[in-house]
């Protein structure tokens, strides 16, 4: 096969033609590197997914984590790739040099990362959670707890995990039961019981630092009563050394239908009343605190799902070339040798469509990636904020979007490769699997479309939808100067044009006070905005794409014709098909409102 992971090709278009990754060199954080930098650490970066975490991905599906003497046991593979993941510096890749870190745009290091998810998304979580948790105590925690947990995570000796969801109370936060005990010393006793914490017991490190949500005895109800804390494995001496074990225990082990590399685990906390903890920041805060890693998770899921399409892609479209099989339907000649399968129309529409999805939604994450430098390196305080209200914006799109379409991507992968596709020697079936986790990780579509409806909307005043639309307008604009665009600029700008009414009489709704009916349906007005959204980034490289044809490199031709013709696609396939949705949203259709428990 060619190419496994990523095409190399379309990420230099994204990187140097969509997104100018080279005009983040000249912001001050950044002056120190330059194309061939970035270049240098992507190389090595697929070097080691290559080389530790791809071959070992079929046998960490095929041998989960086990349930051994109160702990979990992983396959031997993954240590060395974790290992060689972190000698090669890409757990601190943002970090600054004095932190040890290669100072990389989060551009960067979301591209670095992206192959080790396409690679193996098992393995990679351990890091990518630790990542995160660290993030967190760097920005809310004290200097001491910088000293004793953040130092040895930076240094990779520690890892990080995330302890939210209860069993009785799944996603709803409010009604979380964990309870913070204050002791004598300043500490928490913790107590309570936590599930599905991705990563929560493994061998890959010294510690493990859960950061674990849980009220305090005064603490007032619903999620304003929430308080973060540091719970980790094993206790931490002043000096550093490592105390005794914490009274964290592992319960067990959850059996997933994929991503079954990384642990899914029970904890149980204070079952001897012994498991201390440290309050993070102010009390009652830690919901707020918690937002941080979980909105850092939820765009880093949204890209693991693009990958997995992504490599279901790349897979199924190699097979096609190389599968012959048929004649096509005006071939009455039956001594002909058969075709091979991507000649056919019906198999090319399955991979126009998988390319399509997976993609843009690629384009879609990396902008994303982008937005978060700008947060932090525009050189001003309004110009920062801008681009942090509209990366709030688009974070629901970012993790749902990819979560549904690139795992529908995986499923026409399968069908691709017909009976082979469901079988476990090929492995598409597999990516389906572990991708399907992900329309839950971090938040389901019907929370994210709460969220997307109900909140970030009318944001500081729709700041950050005012953005979006000026964006999108403007390259609306931009397409109109190419002829070959106007068919493609026309669909959106009508999908634009409808969606704005929509949303402006669903947020009346919201302001009157009739919150369930507005609410109701909010699943479809998710997947309306996110077509309009990916629409708008598609146009985009349309546009680069038409650009790149008028430089006249012969080499680079199919390579752009392939582009617009998916943009084609989805502007032409898909975007007009989100009028349905509209058309219910604006009839406040409720037939889902309606049903009874009782009728089903």
């Amino acid at each position: 096969m060619s190419e496994t992971l990523l095409s190399s090709r379309n990420l230099a278009f994204e990187l140097y033609e969509v997104l100018d990754a080279e005009a983040l060199t000249q912001r001050k954080r950044f002056a120190e590197h330059n194309r061939e930098t970035f270049d240098a650490a992507i190389g090595t970066a697929r070097s080691i997914a290559e080389k530790f975490f791809a071959p070992h991905n079929r046998k960490g599906d095929e041998h989960e984590p086990e349930y051994v003497d109160g702990a979990a046991v992983l396959i031997p593979e993954v240590k060395p790739a974790v290992d060689a993941f972190l000698a090669a510096g890409f757990l601190n890749a943002t970090r600054s040099f004095e932190q040890g870190g290669m100072q990389l745009p989060t551009l960067l290091s979301q591209v670095c990362f992206a192959h080790f998810q396409a690679a193996n998304v098992g393995s990679s979580a351990y890091p990518f959670l630790t990542m995160g948790a660290a993030n967190l105590i760097e920005t809310f925690g004290s200097d001491e707890q910088k000293q004793r947990f953040l130092q040895p995570m930076i240094e990779g000796r520690f890892f990080g995990t995330m302890g939210l969801t209860e069993p009785h109370a799944g996603s709803s936060l409010s009604d979380i039961r964990t309870r913070a005990e204050p002791a004598k010393d300043g500490s928490y006793r913790i107590r309570g019981n936590k599930i599905f914490i991705s990563g929560g017991d493994h061998p890959l490190s010294e510690n493990i630092v859960h950061m674990v949500l849980a009220k305090l005895p005064d603490a007032p109800p619903g999620v304003k009563g929430i308080s973060l804390f540091i719970v980790p494995k094993f206790l931490v001496n002043a000096d550093g050394s490592l105390g005794p074990r914490n009274d964290v225990i592992l319960a067990g082990l959850f059996h997933k239908m994929g991503y079954r590399g990384t642990t899914s685990t029970a904890l149980n906390f204070g079952d001897n009343g012994e498991c201390v903890g440290y309050l993070v920041g102010k009390p009652h805060h830690g919901l707020a605190y918690m937002f941080q890693m979980m909105n850092e998770a939820r765009i880093g899921v949204g890209m693991g799902a693009v990958m997995l399409g992504y490599a279901g892609y790349l897979y199924s479209l190699d097979y096609a070339r190389e599968r012959p099989q048929g004649r096509l339907p005006d071939s009455k000649d039956p001594t002909t040798p058969p075709v091979s399968i991507v000649q056919h129309a019906d198999v090319k529409r399955m991979l126009l469509t998988q390319k399509a999805y997976v993609e843009g939604a690629f384009d879609l994450g990396l902008y994303a990636a982008r937005l978060f430098d700008d947060t932090q390196t525009l050189e001003t305080e309004d110009a920062r904020k801008q681009a942090h209200e509209l990366l709030d914006l688009l974070t629901p799109i970012v993790k749902s979007w990819p979560s549904e379409f690139c795992l529908k991507a995986n499923e026409l992968a399968i069908q691709i490769l017909g009976g082979h596709g469901y079988t476990r020697e090929y492995p598409v079936e597999q990516y389906y699997r572990d991708n399907r986790l992900n329309p839950i990780h971090e938040g389901t579509h019907g929370i994210q479309s709460l969220d997307l409806l109900g909140r970030k909307l009318a944001q500081n005043g729709g700041a950050g939808l005012k953005q979006l639309n000026a964006l999108i307008q403007g390259t609306c604009q931009r397409a109109s100067q190419y002829d070959s665009l106007n068919a493609l600029r026309a669909p959106l700008e009508k999908l634009l044009t409808h969606l704005s009414s929509v949303t402006l009489a669903l947020l009346g709704d919201l302001a009157q006070g009739k919150v369930s009916q507005g609410l109701a349906n909010s699943a479809l007005y998710l997947k309306a905005f996110g077509h309009a959204v990916i629409g708008w980034r598609w146009l985009e490289q349309a546009i680069r794409a038409e650009e790149g044809l008028a430089k006249g490199n012969a080499a680079d031709v199919d390579f752009y014709k392939g582009k617009l013709q998916a943009a084609r696609y989805f502007l032409t396939w898909e975007v007009p098909s989100c009028h349905h949705e509209l058309a219910l949203l604006e009839s406040r259709d409720d037939t889902c409102l309606t049903m009874q428990d009782s009728w089903f």
